[in-house]
């Protein structure tokens, strides 16, 4: 202890020197001048009597006021009136109070939100039906276009949808980006709800606005890297599928909608159910009929259940007719510093066997190769080196096997990592399947490495032994050979 209070007695010491130093040597810095005053902020606008009464739950204050005849259509400064927040907060009796005393049942805030609105959101089908009856117009919508009957189907209010549709709403309406009721509810999984608008007539075949976008991949700074990518375009099987909603694609199938259906990329709802790993919904639309080989944006449903390591997904696939040997025609576009589910560079031109066997799925290879993949498929890629060495930005180029591809050689990023534990039983798994194919156990990569190269520099030494016990050379001895 005493030697700690001496350390920092010194430390002190010399920190206080260091400041006197500072001090001797420069010059003293002019004053600021005082900043100037800032001016008063104007008081906020008082709210209406009635509205401030009722919002703070003086209820007294609030009957005296409406007996006196304050005036109901009074509102806020961002033009919510006594109604709206009365409907707000689903109070019938004070609502029904208000429009007997002349409320505006239409009279939207600043945004368009009206009374009928907002009772839509919450689902209060009593207030809904009393703002009806008092003329509340159903398709009114906010500045968006947003209305009633698509935020009540967005909120999952079969019932609200019911009434609104009876009282006039247009089923069909737009709102924001071409967005209708029927897409609301199929995008957050409200299936009783699209079965109430489809079975009101609700068009299943309306898409969704289209733009496009540039989008890019790691290295996000070279021009071949980026690409405009089309978005949008979707059906409401779309937005189903982008959810896992299988209930609400039955629904939406058993009213016409086509299970092909493909957004403005080119995506098909089975192939984008099957990059969000949705086994059964995919299942369900290869079922009736879905193309299991849809592949307009570049890739295909097989390659994205691949990267899930969905052993079920591929076998399914595959059954219904998936091509083993349809190779990835593209990378895909990530955020920066993310970990988004992307197709990388050196990736494209892989075979489904070649990724299975790269990212640690033995089961997947026989599956493929039962199915007529080629085992002495050669992967040929390249990709922009990335990073801040002094080889980033130069190309890189890749020659692998499916058994070269299973001890990492290749690149390309996985979306799931089998355990730690298990990826040495898994690549020794994979490489004894190769071999028993037939693949060279001595191909040279464009470095010169060979595949017992790779697993001594993983320290997979069953995988070692085995090679060396099926002739394997190093790339070294290959050379000489």
């Amino acid at each position: 202890m005493r030697r700690f209070r001496q350390s920092m007695a010194f430390v002190a010491t010399l920190g206080a020197g260091a400041l006197w130093c500072a001090a001797a040597v420069s010059p003293a810095l002019p004053a600021l001048p005082p900043l100037p005053a800032l001016p008063a902020l104007p008081p906020l606008p008082a709210l209406p009597p009635l509205i401030d009464a009722y919002r703070s739950g003086d209820m007294s204050a609030f009957d005296a006021l409406l007996e006196s005849g304050a005036d109901v259509n009074a509102s806020e400064p961002d033009g919510a009136t006594a109604l709206l927040w009365a409907s707000y907060r689903d109070d019938t009796v004070t609502a029904e109070r208000l429009i007997r005393a002349g409320a505006d049942v239409n009279r939207g805030n600043d945004l368009g939100a009206t009374p009928l609105w907002a009772a839509s959101q919450n689902g209060g089908g009593a207030m809904v039906a009393l703002l009806i009856e008092a003329g509340a117009e159903p398709n009114q919508g906010l500045l968006l276009g947003e209305t009633p009957l698509m935020v009540a189907a967005r909120s999952g209010h079969a019932g609200v949808v019911e009434q609104l549709i009876m009282a006039g709403a247009e089923p069909d309406a737009r709102g924001a980006r071409d967005q209708t009721a029927l897409m609301w509810a199929a995008a957050q999984d409200h299936p009783d709800v699209v079965e109430t608008l489809t079975r009101h007539g609700a068009d299943v075949h309306l898409r969704s606005e289209v733009w496009s976008q540039v989008m890019a991949v790691d290295p996000h700074g070279h021009p071949e890297y980026n690409k405009d990518i089309p978005h949008g375009g979707d059906t409401a099987l779309m937005f189903a599928a982008r959810v896992g909603s299988l209930e609400a694609a039955r629904i939406l199938v058993d009213a016409g909608a086509d299970v092909n259906d493909t957004d403005a990329w080119g995506i098909s709802a089975t192939l984008l159910a099957a990059h969000s790993d949705f086994t059964d919904l995919a299942a369900y639309l290869l079922e009736q009929g879905a193309d299991p080989d849809a592949a307009r944006p570049g890739f295909a449903a097989i390659h994205s259940a691949i990267m899930h390591r969905n052993d079920r997904l591929v076998g399914l696939l595959l059954d219904h007719g998936a091509d083993p040997n349809l190779t990835l025609k593209t990378w895909t576009p990530t955020r920066r510093s993310s970990s988004d589910l992307s197709f990388t560079p050196e990736l494209v031109g892989a075979s489904p066997l070649w990724l299975a066997a790269r990212f640690g799925s033995p089961g997947m290879m026989r599956m493929l190769v039962d199915h007529g993949a080629d085992p002495m498929f050669v992967h040929h890629a390249q990709r922009v080196r990335s990073g801040f060495t002094g080889d980033a930005g130069q190309m890189e180029y890749f020659e692998t096997t499916p058994l070269m591809a299973a001890l990492g050689m290749g690149a390309g990023r996985a979306w799931f990592q089998p355990a730690r534990e298990e990826r040495e039983a898994l690549a020794l798994e994979s490489v004894r399947y190769a071999v028993d194919l037939g693949v060279d156990v001595n191909r040279v990569d464009v470095g010169g490495q060979t595949a017992l190269d790779a697993a001594r520099r993983l320290r997979y030494a069953s995988v070692v032994d085995f090679l060396l016990a099926n002739g394997a050379v190093s790339g070294d001895e290959s050379d000489r050979n």
